[in-house]
């Protein structure tokens, strides 16, 4: 029986060869009879393996010299209050609220200092991006945070802001939690960019932060050592001890990465999903997507029908036929297809086959 196809919004699908390779590795890690999960954080045959992962994390994305790569813990939730610990120094930060998640951010980043809403599209019910040029941004703001892809809304920034062109100094900080390694990052305009892994790049445990060099050393005294960007750095992630086994995960998905042909490689195939999904339901009677198509996210596809009454019937149909994990998030409703990088075209295709045939019925 095939494999069904699984489109949670995450902890997401990850490609069977990497779990099949991960199951081989269980007990015996290269001969070194030890399973990954009972090593210790300091022995060689792990270091090797962060090392590793290190090392083709910062060739897929291309990331400059003068950034560090941390593998902490906590997810992005977590990171919405360590960022303003590390960077806030006390003072003022602009958020761009375009959904769910840069709103936790902005809440939470109100315990640390004084947390300013440069731009929201919550009047609009987040179909939208609030256009740069109309973002009033703080002369004074440590940083500037986005969130690049909105799991919930089904938003993303197709391009990052370029905050030096709208006359600020300050950092930008990027949670792109949902959208890393799935296309470049042009690194000149990022200050700081964080994730958790388990939607394009792991299991759940790992955070990635990417934080340039001289944002380090501000955290403010209150900020729990653990939580420190520069000791996290100064002890290259080992200033407690890091996620072992979802580093692992995370440096066996590099790797399949490089083997696809890498980060330009994989966002051709995400568009290309993208593109499948998004035609089908432009041109159904029966389906409707709500985002502006100039911001439709290519990871996260929401969508509703427009006779809502027939929603339970289509997840159950859509399970029977091995399609899993479609209900639509409970704050928004409807129906949601999560489509990372681990997701193969013909996941989709065998998802619009269903949506096409569902509609004829109905």
């Amino acid at each position: 029986m095939a494999r069904p196809f699984n489109f949670s919004a995450g902890p997401a699908t990850i490609a069977p060869e990497v779990l099949t390779l991960a199951a081989s590795e269980m007990l015996d890690w290269h001969g070194s009879g030890m399973g990954v999960m009972e090593m210790s954080h300091r022995g060689k045959e792990f270091i090797s393996i962060y090392e590793q992962a290190q090392a083709d994390l910062r060739e897929l994305l291309a990331i400059p010299k003068n950034f560090h790569i941390l593998f902490m813990q906590g997810g992005g939730l977590a990171e919405n209050a360590i960022v303003p610990l590390n960077l806030s120094r006390g003072g003022s930060m602009d958020f761009v609220l375009t959904g769910t998640w840069s709103q936790k951010s902005q809440k939470e980043a109100r315990k640390y200092g004084q947390a300013n809403i440069a731009a929201t599209d919550e009047a609009n019910g987040y179909t939208q991006l609030p256009a740069p040029s109309s973002w009033q941004l703080s002369a004074d703001a440590s940083y500037v945070h986005i969130c690049s892809n909105e799991t919930i809304h089904g938003v993303e920034f197709h391009e990052l802001p370029d905050l030096k062109a709208l006359g600020s100094n300050a950092p930008l900080v990027v949670d792109f939690s949902s959208q890393v390694a799935s296309r470049p990052v042009d690194w000149s305009r990022v200050g700081l960019a964080f994730g958790g892994a388990q939607k394009n790049i792991g299991p759940a445990g790992l955070t990635l932060v990417i934080v340039r060099e001289d944002l380090l050393g501000h955290a403010l005294p209150a900020c729990p050592s653990a939580f420190d960007y520069k000791a996290v750095a100064d002890n290259q992630s080992m200033f407690n001890t890091p996620p072992t086994y979802a580093i692992y995960m995370a440096g066996l998905i590099f790797q399949w990465l490089k083997r696809q042909g890498g980060v330009p490689a994989i966002e051709a195939r995400n568009i290309a999903k993208a593109q499948l999904l998004y035609e089908t339901i432009d041109n159904s009677q029966l389906y409707v997507n709500r985002v502006a198509k100039s911001c439709r996210s290519r990871m996260n596809v929401p969508f509703f029908l427009r006779d809502e009454s027939r929603n339970e019937a289509f997840l159950a149909g859509a399970k029977a036929a091995g399609l899993l994990q479609l209900k639509g998030h409970k704050s928004v409703g409807g129906m949601r297809a999560s489509i990372y990088n681990a997701m193969p075209l013909e996941g989709v295709q065998a998802l619009v086959d269903y949506m096409r045939e569902f509609e004829r019925k109905s």
